[in-house]
């Protein structure tokens, strides 16, 4: 192969990675320590009770998270900012544990709100404990449905998601907001930046959980995106949207953490 050649191989090959994405390699702070917890369940096992929530996701068997999740207490929901994350779970110390049950993983998907009301037997999602409600087939996965409460070792973990980074639009063309989600590595996202293919690289806010906005108007213009996760990770996804997009639709990038 001549020197030509080469060059026009080595062009389509970084042209093909530009259209997929970049990923940033940065600092990884996810704490791989066992802590003490407890856990309880909400919903029946249809799991019906656990769509929607305080992270902004809607159908989570749409969005790939199942059932295999947990609304958080406020001592680990951090404002929403740990929307995405994953945890393993364990059930020690309680005569409910199922025997050689072994250990659950979910994705932290809802919030749990403390209860500040008599009486105080029902205040485990107030700080500054920390607490996962669950949905009933991962609480019945490790401990009996009798036990209603059960003690629990957790620890953060990394996610493994199928697919590539989805984005949901929403909104209208002077307030987009961008719900960002089936994210791998950390899970939990803390920074996205978005761009038209006419415009900048403008910073989103966070909206709640991980609904992200800007009041710049892209409509019509080809959209990428730079997220972030909490290990100090980010990836830069080229063209995800057409520029053809429409409020209500979600594009999938090519790449995930």
């Amino acid at each position: 192969m001549n020197r030509s050649m080469t060059f026009v191989v080595l062009l389509a090959i970084l042209v093909s990675v530009a259209n997929l994405g970049l990923a940033h390699v940065g600092l990884t702070n996810i704490d791989p320590s066992w802590y003490d917890a407890h856990a309880t369940f909400y919903g029946d096992m249809s799991g019906g009770e656990t769509m929607q929530g305080a992270c902004g996701y809607g159908d989570l068997f749409k969005e790939g998270y199942g059932l295999e999740t947990a609304a958080l207490s406020t001592a680990l929901f951090n404002n929403g900012q740990t929307c995405g994350a994953c945890f393993e779970l364990m059930c020690m110390n309680s005569t409910w544990c199922k025997p050689n049950a072994g250990s659950i993983k979910i994705t932290a998907t809802n919030f749990c709100p403390p209860n500040y009301d008599e009486p105080v037997q029902y205040h485990w999602c107030n700080p500054p404990n920390k607490h996962f409600d669950l949905s009933m087939k991962m609480f019945t996965s490790m401990a009996e449905y009798k036990g209603g409460i059960v003690p629990v070792k957790f620890r953060r973990v990394m996610c493994h998601k199928r697919g590539g980074v989805r984005f949901e639009i929403k909104g209208n063309p002077y307030f987009i907001m961008v719900l960002v989600y089936n994210v791998g590595g950390a899970g939990d996202v803390n920074n996205v930046e978005i761009r038209g293919h006419k415009s900048n690289w403008i910073v989103m806010k966070r909206n709640w959980g991980q609904i992200w906005n800007t009041g710049v108007d892209l409509v019509g213009q080809k959209l990428s995106f730079v997220v972030r996760t909490s290990d100090g990770r980010s990836m830069t996804f080229f063209n995800v949207a057409p520029a053809s997009w429409g409020f209500g639709q979600t594009f999938e990038a090519k790449l995930n953490f």
